[in-house]
């Protein structure tokens, strides 16, 4: 376990780190989740082992400190991430991130593009959500008032909502931070993640559950250069529902990405 000091005040990210060879490859989990226990078996795998793998988790998550001082922000989530890399002297990497953590790495390649050299994004949020009472997911968790989530009890119908395989992660999220996580999720950012996706001069992959196809704006991220690639037999946990499929995907995307250096 690594960590950095990423606020004025002191506060932590940590991370599991594998040691191999450069490039570094950079994985980021999404809300309420936690890099170790979602991509370990991706960053063993056979055919993506062997680099320096960094299973970040975001602050206010997993093993991260929580404070409650933290705006959570997209930026703020991408300002944090970049210094826990600068300190980890990490440069040019290869992110892999899922959900929540596509949007902060596609922010991240927008603020800090030194640190970024290819994203390969997975069922990653690119545009803004509706606020949906009880609905899953952040469109559900952002529909709370801070207040109603953290001290009027909305956090157990989000745990009871969410099942036990999510909270067994979730529950390690500060509340403030999955609310305002969730909030600023939906909100998105603006430009638009999409947009900043489609601006950004990195190879970029965009992987999705084949049983969602056809993806929302597949066209436009095609004409930018984006590679829009489904998996087959999985849900949105695409690295849990389907590790081999998956551990394929993201190695072809990144042996794609070298070949068209």
């Amino acid at each position: 376990m690594h960590s950095a000091a990423v606020t004025a005040e002191g506060d932590r990210i940590r991370w599991v780190e594998l040691p191999g060879r450069d490039p570094a490859r950079v994985y980021v989990h999404g809300l309420g989740a936690t890099s170790p226990a979602y991509f370990t078996a991706t960053a063993v795998h056979p055919l993506l082992a062997g680099h320096r793998s960094l299973l970040v988790d975001l602050l206010g998550h997993g093993h991260s400190d929580r404070p409650t001082s933290f705006a959570y922000t997209l930026e703020d989530h991408a300002d944090a991430l970049a210094a826990a890399l600068r300190t980890a002297r990490v440069t040019a990497a290869e992110v892999v991130a899922h959900s929540m953590g596509g949007s902060v790495a596609v922010v991240l390649a927008a603020r800090h593009p030194e640190l970024v050299s290819r994203l390969v994004l997975v069922d990653a949020n690119l545009d803004p959500l509706p606020r949906l009472p009880g609905a899953p997911g952040s469109s559900g968790i952002a529909a709370y008032s801070e207040e109603e989530f953290v001290a009027g009890g909305g956090w157990r119908e989000v745990r009871d909502r969410a099942g036990a395989h999510w909270w067994s992660t979730m529950r390690l999220a500060g509340l403030e931070a999955l609310h305002r996580s969730a909030s600023h999720l939906v909100d998105g950012t603006e430009p638009t993640m999409r947009e900043l996706l489609l601006a950004l001069p990195v190879p970029r992959t965009f992987l999705f559950p084949e049983a969602d196809a056809p993806f929302p704006g597949t066209d436009g991220l095609t004409a930018a250069g984006v590679s829009v690639i489904p998996v087959p037999d999985c849900g949105h946990n695409i690295m849990l529902d389907n590790p081999e499929a998956f551990a394929r995907a993201v190695a072809e995307a990144l042996n794609r990405a070298d070949e068209g250096d």
